[in-house]
């Protein structure tokens, strides 16, 4: 059954945090990798995830394979995060039009990571085109904030 996002995690997600796009292989073994922006459909139960692909062919391997996907969306100033799990719907290269959308998102992050002292020169290095947008079916969201609840689903929880 597809999770609906509320508005608060909508515009969490949608902005310049961190975020992490974790798979498996057919003998379980994992991959991880950095995406490159997000965005949430209007239904709120799917989520579109940018991945460039200078650094994804292992990635997009193993959702082609199983279509298993597990996201970490994570804010660099204060640690909330939370994890998406869901399953593959779609795995398309980004078009022309989504890379405004990416270069926002990579001002963003960059801003957020100089929160922290990383020099955005540094940060805008990270590969962020071309990519693919990988569209996914969400079916759990976890809070992974640290401390107490980290690991609980976030419907078990207060979503404040």
């Amino acid at each position: 059954m597809a999770e609906e996002l509320s508005d608060d995690l909508i515009a969490f997600v949608e902005s310049g945090v961190s975020i992490q796009v974790g798979t498996r292989d057919s003998t379980l073994v994992p991959e991880a990798l950095r995406a490159v922006g997000a965005r949430v459909s209007a239904e709120r139960s799917e989520i579109y995830v940018y991945v460039p692909d200078a650094t994804s062919a292992r990635t997009l391997a193993n959702l082609r394979d199983n279509g298993r996907i597990a996201v970490c969306f994570s804010r660099v100033e204060d640690h909330r995060t939370i994890q998406v799990k869901g399953r593959v719907l779609e795995l398309e290269p980004a078009q022309d039009a989504e890379r405004e959308r990416i270069d926002a998102y990579r001002a963003e992050f960059a801003g957020n990571l100089a929160f922290v002292g990383l020099p955005p020169r540094l940060s805008f290095r990270i590969s962020s085109w071309p990519c693919h947008r990988v569209r996914f079916v969400v079916e759990t969201i976890w809070v992974q904030t640290p401390g107490p609840g980290a690991g609980d689903p976030l419907r078990a929880r207060s979503t404040s």
